[in-house]
């Protein structure tokens, strides 16, 4: 049996608690993933607020509280951040704490190393849509990458995009930080051919930091249409307005806060 068929009858009852969630939640994507980049378009005033909507506030840590996703959730409801970005777990109580506030919900799906099974990505994928998700960022399947296997790593990504089925963004994590330049170009071709929204620099678990070569050369790679994220390292809004200008489209970050404040952030 092909592996969409058998996910598709696995997870029938998870779509139909799906479609009441996204009744339930009213929370929608805030990108459809119709990114368009003008080149120098970021380049005259990036303030701290404008900034601000460009942010996935992000909180992946594995010790993290209930406690503390819910203050994450005011955090990016307060100052109307893109999303919130948290594990699986956490989704369901982060779509309670932001129904209604027009602020999404990214989760990660094969984090942070991108090792599972495609079939195991869909299952994600289809199980955090149905607890509220509202993005998705995959992790592609690295070693196969780097094996110079590319119908998988294609294939991979086909499946989690199948799996979203249009009610969210696919943005896919190419950890470049295990790259080298060539297979970065290669990774977000196969994510542009798979038909993902998003390439994105790192997962923040990996080696390496998001930097204005990376986002030049991944936006280079898959055009304008696409949304390039970074993510790893950005702390402070210079180093957030550095990459904008280098071809980012999303930002993410925990240091959220200091960066739309003008502060010196520490953390992922």
């Amino acid at each position: 049996m092909e592996i969409e068929a058998l996910v598709e009858q696995i997870t029938n009852q998870i779509m139909q608690q799906l479609t009441n969630q996204q009744a339930l939640t009213q929370v929608k994507p805030t990108t459809s993933g119709n990114v368009t980049y003008k080149e120098g378009s970021a380049s005259t005033i990036i303030t701290g607020p404008s900034v601000a909507r460009m942010i996935d506030h992000t909180l992946l840590k594995p010790d993290a509280t209930k406690e503390q996703i819910i203050k994450l959730c005011a955090e990016a409801n307060e100052h109307k951040f893109a999303t919130v970005c948290v594990n699986p777990y956490w989704v369901s109580t982060a779509a309670k704490e932001l129904k209604g506030s027009g602020v999404g919900i990214t989760t990660v799906v094969g984090f942070p190393l991108g090792a599972t099974s495609t079939f195991v990505k869909m299952a994600e994928t289809r199980d955090a849509l149905a607890n509220g998700a509202t993005e998705i960022d995959m992790v592609i399947n690295i070693g196969a990458l780097k094996s110079g296997d590319f119908d998988t790593v294609k294939k991979d990504i086909e499946g989690v995009v199948l799996a979203a089925k249009g009610l969210a963004p696919v943005k896919v994590i190419i950890e470049t930080g295990f790259l080298e330049i060539e297979e970065k170009k290669k990774a977000c071709m196969l994510a542009k051919m798979a038909g993902a929204d998003f390439v994105k620099t790192s997962t923040g678990f990996g080696p390496g930091c998001a930097t204005a070569a990376d986002i030049k050369l991944m936006r280079d790679a898959v055009g304008p249409e696409m949304g390039v994220k970074a993510s790893a390292c950005v702390r402070d809004l210079d180093t957030a307005r550095t990459l904008i200008q280098a071809g980012a489209t999303r930002i993410g970050a925990s240091s959220s806060i200091a960066i739309i404040t003008g502060g010196q952030g520490a953390g992922y």
